[in-house]
Formats: structure tokens, C-alpha cells, sequence
């Protein structure tokens, strides 16, 4: 391991500056920390949970000296960290994994639920360099749908797309039913995804047929952060070594399991 490597490893305890309630379910949290706050769009960090867990985290914003990233309470360790307060101590490591290539022209966002966070970091990077930047996030309720005005803010109305399961705003659909019309229509340069595995696999198989390049961050099951441990094993991959961020060509050689199946907490493969 690098030098560089064990400092980004070892874990530093900081305070909770700020929380945003984002929706019913999922919270913003503030931090400071100098290593994370340099990270780049797609890293993510592994926050400690005193006396709980530890957790894989995407980033939602990184300059100054401070990071930031949104929770979905899921599971015992979101849960806990919902009950903590401002001034709480949490421990972080990373940043960690690669990131998003920056590219030009005509760009494509799409997202789904917590999985909008590192796309809103990438897009507020790209917006002032791209020609076009477009979205589509998704989500089952209007209440779900995650920053939907900082993206507005970032595209044109025409070129912004919502959607819902329940119809309760934007369109009602999945995330993934407008983007075949919006790929030939829109005549990207490139697409970037981030969200629930058989989204990106939808997304994939677009991509592939409209022969469109594309960049996708993978969520598996991460306990270690650098690529000793397995548990995040997709194909030959491990995803916080080699990822999360992976390219088409990438996505093409692990086709077999995209969207439909991964490690589980007992090294079992189970189901997406």
C-alpha cells in the first residue's frame, strides 16, 4: 500500500457541521475533513458510525475543507446516523475509488434515488464546460425526488425530465422509459448513470444499441474501501479498487451479472 494510500486509510474523527433534510427518508450531511474535500466527482468515503458500522458513502460535494454527502435511512446504521445530532462525532476514511471522465458537447445525466448525489457534483463541474447538459432522475414518490432545483438550475427546462412510479410528479414511469427517445433525439456525446444496478443495466443496453459512451458508478456491498476484501466482486472487478466508476467497454465485460446478481453479506451470490 502507498504512502498515500494509508494516510487517505486512516481514519479520522471529525464533527457533524450541518443537517439537511432532504426528504422523509434521506438527510445531507455536513463535515470537515481536508483529504475528502479534495475528492472529484464519483469518489466515495467510508463513514464510521461509532459503535455501529461503517458504510460506503458517494459524494454529494467536496471544496474548502468541507464534504458533504446525503443518507437514505435503509438499514440499522442509516438509522442511527438519522438520530445523530449536529456536533456528533463520526469517523471517515478515503476519499476513495475513481471518478467520472470529464468530457465535452452533449451530455447526459441520469439518476435515481440517492444515486443523484455524485451526478449533481459531476454536473456542477461540467455545466460552465458542456454544450448541453441534460437530466433524468427518478424516484417512486414526488417526495423522494432528490435536488431537482439544483439540477433545474444546471439545465434548461426543456432538457430536464422527471419521473415518478406514482405518477405524483413529472412522468410516471421508471427513470429508464423516456431515455430511448432522448438518446435519438438528443444525439449525445456522452451518458452518465448512478442509481439501482437494474437501472444501469437498462441504461447499459440503450447505451450499447444507440452506440452512445457511457460512465456508470456501481453500488455493491463494501467493507473495506481498498480492494482487499472481495465483497464487492463484480466479474473480474472489484468496485471501490477499480471503480466505482466504470466505462462501457468495462460494463460490456461484466454483462452477465449487471443487473441481476452480486455478493451477499455471507459471500453467497444472490440476486440484485
Amino acid at each position: 500500500m502507498s504512502a498515500y494510500l494509508t494516510k487517505l486509510n486512516t481514519l479520522r474523527t471529525t464533527q457533524i457541521l450541518d443537517i439537511k433534510d432532504e426528504s422523509p427518508t434521506t438527510k445531507t450531511y455536513t463535515l470537515q475533513d481536508d483529504l475528502c474535500a479534495k475528492a472529484n466527482p464519483g469518489q466515495f468515503l467510508m463513514l464510521w458510525i461509532p459503535g455501529v458500522d461503517e458504510i460506503p458513502l458517494s459524494i454529494l460535494n467536496a471544496t474548502d475543507g468541507i464534504v458533504q454527502f446525503s443518507v437514505k435511512a435503509v438499514g440499522d446504521a442509516t438509522r442511527h446516523l438519522h438520530s445523530m445530532k449536529t456536533k456528533d462525532t463520526l469517523g471517515i476514511r478515503g476519499p476513495f475509488g475513481n471518478n467520472f471522465t470529464e468530457t465535452r458537447g452533449k451530455v447526459l445525466l441520469i439518476g435515481g434515488g440517492t444515486g443523484t448525489a455524485p451526478l449533481l457534483f459531476l454536473g456542477k463541474r461540467l455545466a460552465p464546460k458542456v454544450d448541453r447538459l441534460s437530466y433524468v432522475v427518478g424516484a417512486k414518490t414526488k417526495n423522494e425526488l432528490l435536488y431537482l432545483n439544483d439540477l433545474d438550475a444546471l439545465c434548461t427546462e426543456e432538457t430536464a425530465v422527471a419521473t415518478t412510479e406514482d405518477g405524483s410528479y413529472g412522468l410516471q414511469c421508471l427513470a429508464t422509459e423516456p431515455l430511448d427517445k432522448m438518446m435519438v433525439k438528443g444525439k449525445f456525446n456522452m451518458v452518465y448513470a448512478c442509481g439501482p444496478e437494474r437501472m444501469i443495466r437498462k441504461v447499459f443496453d440503450l447505451a450499447e444499441q444507440r452506440q452512445i459512451p457511457m460512465e456508470a458508478s456501481l453500488e455493491r456491498l463494501m467493507r473495506c474501501g481498498i480492494g482487499l476484501c472481495g465483497s464487492c466482486a463484480i466479474g473480474k472487478y472489484r468496485v471501490c479498487h477499480d471503480g466505482p466508476v466504470f466505462k462501457m467497454a468495462q460494463l460490456g465485460e461484466v454483462k452477465d451479472e449487471l443487473g441481476y446478481s452480486k455478493l451477499g453479506f455471507d459471500g453467497s451470490r444472490i440476486d440484485v
